[in-house]
C-alpha cells in the first residue's frame, strides 16, 4: 500500500499548506523544493533585497521606480528557484542519512515518493530556469552567480566534515547580499562586505536553533553541527552571533551614510533577535522551530529598516 502524500510530509511541515491542494502526483516535487515550508526561501530572499536596497543608498538615491521593482522580482523568482534547486540537490546528496533520522524521513527521497533518477532531471530543470533568471543581471551579477555554484556544491557535505556546517550555509544563504549589491551597482564595496559579513552571523545564530531539532538523531548517525558541538551553551553563543550580526548590518548602512532614524528602525530587529534568544529552550524541538522560523521577521524588519533608510537620508 502507497502512503498518502500527506502522511509522507516531513514532521516539520505545517498540517495545512497549498500544496496538499495540488494534483497528489505533484506534490512530492513541489515538497522536494519545500514549497510546502517558504522559511528558506524568505531567508535567501532577505539577503538579496537588503543587497539591493544598500546599492540603492550607495548610489545616492531611494529604492524606487520599475527598474527596482524588476531586480526585486528577478530575486524574488530566483530565491524561490534556487532554494528548491538547492533542496533537491540537498536531498539527493543525504537521502540514506534522511532516511535515519525521525523529522526527514517522510522527505519524497527517503520515503520513496521520487525516485533518485528523477531528483536529479527534477534538479536539472530548476537549474536551467534558475539560469534562465540569472542572465538577466549585469555581467558581474551574473559571475557572483556563477562563482557560488561552488559553496551549494560543497554545503551537503560539510555535517560530515565539520561542527561549523553552519558556517558554509551562512557563506551560501547571504550570498544574495553580495548579487543584490552588484545587481545595482555593478560592484562590491566594504559596506557590502559588511553587510554579507552580519548576515553570515545572522545565519549561525537561527541555523544553530535550527539544528537542536536534529541534535539526538545526529548524534546516532554521526552528523556533526554547531547545535551538538555548543549544546547548552548555545543561547549565549547565539547572543554573541546576533550582537555581531546586528552590529555590522547597522555599520553597513552607516557606511552608506544611512541617517540616526535608520538606527532606531534597526533597533526592533535587534529587539527581535534578543527575544529570540530570550525564548530560546534548546530542549524543545517544537520551541526551536518556532524561533527559526521567526527569522523571517527579522529579515523583513532589518528590510525595512534599509528601505526607509533610503527614503529618509
Amino acid at each position: 500500500m502507497t502512503a498518502s502524500p500527506q502522511a509522507l510530509k516531513p514532521a516539520d511541515a505545517a498540517d495545512k499548506d497549498w500544496v496538499a491542494k495540488v494534483p497528489p502526483r505533484l506534490q512530492p516535487y513541489l515538497r522536494l523544493m519545500r514549497l510546502d515550508r517558504p522559511i528558506g526561501t524568505w531567508l535567501l530572499f532577505w539577503p538579496c533585497m537588503l543587497g539591493l536596497l544598500l546599492g540603492a543608498m550607495e548610489g545616492d538615491r531611494p529604492f524606487a521606480g520599475w527598474g527596482d521593482v524588476w531586480l526585486t522580482t528577478l530575486f524574488a523568482l530566483g530565491s524561490i528557484v534556487m532554494r528548491g534547486a538547492g533542496c533537491t540537490y540537498n536531498d539527493i546528496v543525504d537521502h540514506d542519512i534522511d532516511a535515519g533520522v525521525a523529522r526527514t524521513q517522510g522527505r519524497p527521497l527517503p520515503s520513496g515518493a521520487v525516485r533518485l533518477r528523477d531528483a536529479w532531471l527534477f534538479l536539472a530543470a530548476q537549474c536551467a530556469l534558475g539560469l534562465a533568471i540569472l542572465l538577466q543581471f549585469n555581467l558581474f551579477t551574473i559571475e557572483l552567480g556563477v562563482g557560488s555554484l561552488g559553496l551549494i556544491a560543497v554545503y551537503p557535505f560539510m555535517k560530515r566534515i565539520t561542527w561549523w556546517p553552519q558556517a558554509w550555509l551562512g557563506l551560501t544563504f547571504n550570498w544574495g547580499a553580495l548579487m543584490g549589491f552588484a545587481a545595482v551597482s555593478g560592484a562590491i564595496d566594504v559596506s557590502d562586505a559588511m553587510l554579507y559579513a552580519g548576515l553570515f552571523f545572522w545565519t549561525l545564530g537561527y541555523d544553530t536553533i535550527y539544528a537542536h531539532q536534529d541534535k539526538d538523531d545526529d548524534a546516532l548517525i554521526g552528523v556533526k553541527s554547531t547545535a551538538r558541538l555548543l549544546g547548552e551553551r548555545s543561547g549565549r553563543w547565539t547572543l554573541a552571533f546576533y550582537t555581531i550580526a546586528f552590529t555590522l548590518v547597522l555599520a553597513a548602512g552607516f557606511s552608506e551614510h544611512a541617517g540616526w532614524p535608520f538606527a532606531f528602525l534597526m533597533l526592533l530587529a535587534g529587539a527581535h533577535l534578543l527575544w529570540q534568544v530570550k525564548r530560546l529552550d534548546v530542549s524543545s524541538p517544537e520551541r526551536c522551530l518556532e524561533l527559526f522560523r521567526a527569522n523571517r521577521d527579522a529579515g523583513a524588519l532589518m528590510a525595512v529598516a534599509y528601505l526607509l533608510a533610503g527614503w529618509l537620508s
